[in-house]
């Protein structure tokens, strides 16, 4: 991993992306898995869950086990939702060797730079989802509404204060890759500020790969777009229902 915020700023994570934020768009995703599903899902495996600031929200209607990649957001995670269970693992490749209700990737899913990535991710959620469960993926972009543009934010903790410009730009449009450079302004307790810069690049790929990756895996695959107030033109999101 060679994102910075993931990793020796993840101690910052509450002050970039705090858990408050996040209950609207949580709402959105409680509400997918709940219309989409068969039955009404109750154990939630989140692959990629980063910090854990959905499953803050999501814990009060789900049993929710945690997977990500770093061990530092984990940590994150840990100190926020320390009843949940959490593990170390790669979404491409881990198997827990259970099946869930319902399985569910945020935005961690647009690290998948190629198709046969975004297989592997499909095909771990297929894995873990029982028959007559339902998977929920909610990419930041698919290639149709991607838009690229420039966004600034942060908070303050006492004397500690971290901000943040964001942006997205799409250097080669004929490709599947979008990227997103981010400035930080980090204030520690003593006053002292810093500058970091950290790249992000991401999968950015067409409605109809998606769809055509989940009814590959095995799901019935489905696109919905809900309101969200973020979002002028609504977040879409996919869905893949496990036959049973």
């Amino acid at each position: 991993m060679t994102e910075r915020m993931y990793g020796e700023l993840a101690d910052w994570w509450g002050l970039l992306s705090p858990p408050g934020e996040y209950a609207e768009e949580a709402d959105v995703y409680k509400r997918a898995l709940l219309e989409h599903a068969p039955l009404r899902p109750r154990t939630l495996l989140e692959l990629g869950s980063g910090g854990g600031s959905n499953a803050f929200h999501l814990k009060a209607d789900f049993e929710l086990t945690l997977v990500d990649l770093s061990p530092d957001m984990l940590r994150q995670s840990r100190a926020l939702n320390p009843e949940l269970e959490h593990h170390v693992g790669d979404m491409r490749e881990v198997r827990l060797g259970r099946l869930f209700d319902a399985v569910f990737i945020h935005d961690a899913i647009s690290y998948m730079l190629s198709r046969a990535d975004l297989e592997r991710a499909v095909a771990t959620a297929f894995a873990h989802c029982r028959p007559g469960g339902v998977a929920l993926f909610a990419p930041d972009e698919t290639r149709e509404r991607y838009l690229p543009g420039v966004s600034a934010g942060g908070h303050d903790d006492g004397a500690r204060g971290f901000r943040y410009l964001e942006w997205h730009h799409d250097p080669d449009p004929n490709d599947e890759i979008a990227i997103t450079d981010y400035a930080f302004l980090i204030r520690d307790a003593g006053g002292e500020v810093r500058v970091v810069h950290d790249r992000h690049v991401h999968g950015l790929f067409p409605r109809q790969v998606w769809l055509d990756t989940l009814a590959a895996a095995g799901f019935e695959p489905r696109s919905r777009i809900y309101a969200y107030s973020e979002i002028e033109a609504g977040l879409e999101l996919f869905i893949g229902v496990k036959r049973a």
